[in-house]
């Protein structure tokens, strides 16, 4: 048995394969320090901040867990693993552009999962002291249709979770700012 080498492919493979090996990706809320002072009393939270109190809850301010981006994340796993089996073979291959493509892909189901985790997630009602005043974080002057519509249907003697379910109200969408900064990113390995 013989062996012909046609075509010394060496170098790429294992430049593609370095490559693959000292990256990771990133999925989640980055924290933006633009809108908080650490210093200040009451100083408004980010968006990192609230996805991490949706998402683990908070006793002490009786918020309960609503869990969006590790279930969302996970729903989406065998679509990722394959993205992610194929940077793989691509490094194996020497393909260097196709890793970082699969890469995106891999990051762009992930985020997009906990997107739509987060839109359509079946949570733990809100409370109607919250409904009541989702206006002020929108920075309105009055409630939308669904959010009184949800009031008089609490008024009316409905359980918070049918009320919000009649009335239309997701419980982690208000403004949509959590929901847009959800990302990823791919960055070297620390």
């Amino acid at each position: 048995m013989s062996l012909k080498v046609t075509k010394d492919n060496v170098a790429s493979v294992l430049h593609a394969i370095q490559k693959l090996a000292g990256q990771e990706v990133l999925v989640g809320i980055p924290a933006t320090e633009a809108e908080r002072n650490d210093d200040e009393a009451g100083a408004p939270l980010n968006n990192a901040q609230i996805g991490y109190i949706h998402e683990y809850g908070s006793p002490k301010a009786n918020i309960p867990a609503r869990p969006f981006l590790e279930p969302g994340v996970e729903e989406q796993r065998a679509s990722i693993t394959n993205h992610l089996q194929t940077a793989a073979k691509a490094a194996l291959n020497g393909q260097g552009e196709k890793v970082e493509l699969s890469l995106n892909a891999a990051g762009l189901i992930a985020s997009t999962g906990a997107r739509n985790k987060l839109n359509s997630g079946e949570f733990a009602p809100l409370s109607p002291s919250t409904i009541r005043n989702r206006y002020k974080a929108r920075g309105t002057k009055s409630m939308r249709a669904s959010e009184k519509r949800y009031l008089e249907l609490i008024a009316s003697g409905s359980a918070p979770e049918e009320a919000q379910d009649e009335a239309g109200i997701q419980p982690l969408v208000n403004t949509g700012q959590l929901r847009n900064s959800i990302t990823y990113v791919i960055r070297k390995k620390e």
